[in-house]
Parts: structure tokens; sequence; C-alpha cells
């Protein structure tokens, strides 16, 4: 198994030395179905904010619950490996929620980030990091670049 692919328990073990070594830990998460150039960009400007990025992705089920039936087109284990492979990505993690609420307030990041197209009020865990002083930072989204409109482009392309 990829080691940069872990559970909750072995997260915060890593967590807890990374921290006695004054790290900083950012978590974003998402579906990350068919990655692509938007999603890229975005987690190398993630990595930028902290000195460790992790990732929390969205179980199968948990994206049926948000995106239909039609989702995800690639099952979790493809997803997190590919997610994985990225170098600016230190750790991946799955959630079977269909938010991860009680990941963040288990692993408390120090930076919550998430994309431009989510407005810092809305973002799922900001209150319980700024109950810490844990900063919420919103990334540009780049218009036009998605998961959903590459699998529209695919099906007119096809049908």
């Amino acid at each position: 198994m990829n080691p940069k692919i872990v559970n909750l328990k072995k997260l915060k073990k890593i967590l807890l030395i990374k921290r006695k070594k004054n790290k900083t830990v950012a978590f974003t998460n998402g579906c990350f179905d068919i990655l692509h150039y938007g999603h890229i960009k975005y987690l190398k400007k993630a990595k930028e904010l902290a000195d460790i990025l992790i990732v929390g992705i969205n179980t199968d089920a948990s994206i049926k619950k948000i995106k239909g039936n039609d989702r995800p087109i690639n099952p979790l284990k493809h997803r997190m490996e590919v997610i994985a492979a990225l170098e600016v990505i230190d750790y991946v993690i799955s959630f079977p929620e269909t938010t991860p609420s009680n990941l963040i307030k288990t692993i408390k990041p120090d930076v919550l980030i998430k994309g431009g197209d989510w407005e810092k009020r809305n973002v799922v865990g900001a209150d319980i990091v700024k109950k810490y002083n844990g900063k919420i930072v919103i990334i540009p989204y780049i218009k036009g670049v998605s998961t959903t409109n590459i699998i529209r482009k695919i099906v007119k392309r096809f049908s």
C-alpha cells in the first residue's frame, strides 16, 4: 500500500510527531473523481500554505449521496492512489460522511483550504478551525474547469 494513504489512527500518530517538530498542517477535501488541471493548480497552491498537506477524499457512498448514482466515475481506491501520486500531497485519507467535519475535529489542521466555489462562511469545519485560531483559506476557482464540465463534454461528444 502507498505510504501516503493512511487511516485515522496512523495519521494521528504522524501528526503528533510532526507537530512536535513545529510543522504546520493544512487540510483540504473533495471527491477528486476525475483529476484535472484545476485540481492540480489548487493542490499546488494548497501545499504552499503549510509544511504538510492532507487531502481527505469522500468515499464512493458519500459521493453518491452528494452527486447522485452516476458518480463517482472512479472508485475510492483509484482516486486515493492518483492523489497520493502527486508530490505536493503528504497524506491521503478517506472519510465516509458527506462532510469532513469529524475528520477536521480530529486532526485540527492549522489551515483549512477550499476552492473558490466556496464562501468562507460556508466552509465545512471553518467554525471548528476558528475556535483554535486556525486559518481558513479560499483558493480562487478556475472558471469552467470541473469534473462535471469534463463529463458533460464527453457525454456530448459521444452521444
